[in-house]
């Protein structure tokens, strides 16, 4: 075996699961998910001396599975004239704490550019310079956009509990 396919193995044993949690965020269709993951890894092997080359391949492997999923939006919008469903997955208890659901409404009203970045960073785990990189941004924009979204969220559970007379 390969230097490359034993590093390639253990990327994936790194890293799959991860990819897979953002790629059913991204993409809900039931299986679609698992296989956009098998095609990052084909494409991570059919370009892997760019993605040696890459600064990060955690984020190499993000922006590929972010722009391989783009692509399979695309090409089922030129099938098919019926919007994609926007599956959120059910909750078996909500919180008491009213915060949670302030904070979950606030997030589906940021721009999906601001919501990408924040969930790249607290749902992925990815540092700034790797959702940079998985993005094609600069470090800047990213760290602008994360501030904005946190900002914002904040500003609304402040102002949604002080209406209610609740303490932050």
């Amino acid at each position: 075996m390969t230097d490359a396919m034993t590093e390639l193995e253990s990327l994936y044993r790194l890293h799959a699961s991860a990819l897979l949690r953002y790629l059913r965020r991204i993409e809900p269709r039931p299986g679609e998910a698992e296989d956009l993951l098998h095609e990052t890894f084909v494409q991570a092997a059919v370009h892997w001396p760019r993605v040696c080359e890459a600064d990060s391949k955690r984020a190499w492997l993000f922006g590929a599975a972010r722009n391989i999923a783009g692509g399979a939006r695309r090409r089922l919008r030129r099938w098919t004239s019926a919007p994609l469903p926007n599956v959120v997955p059910e909750r078996a208890a909500q919180p008491a704490d009213p915060r949670g659901d302030i904070v979950r409404s606030e997030l589906r009203a940021l721009s999906a550019k601001h919501r990408e970045a924040l969930e790249m960073r607290l749902r992925d785990d990815l540092s700034y310079a790797e959702i940079a990189e998985a993005l094609g941004l600069p470090l800047g924009t990213v760290r602008s956009r994360i501030h904005y979204a946190v900002a914002r969220l904040g500003q609304a559970v402040r102002a949604a509990l002080s209406a209610s007379g609740s303490d932050v």
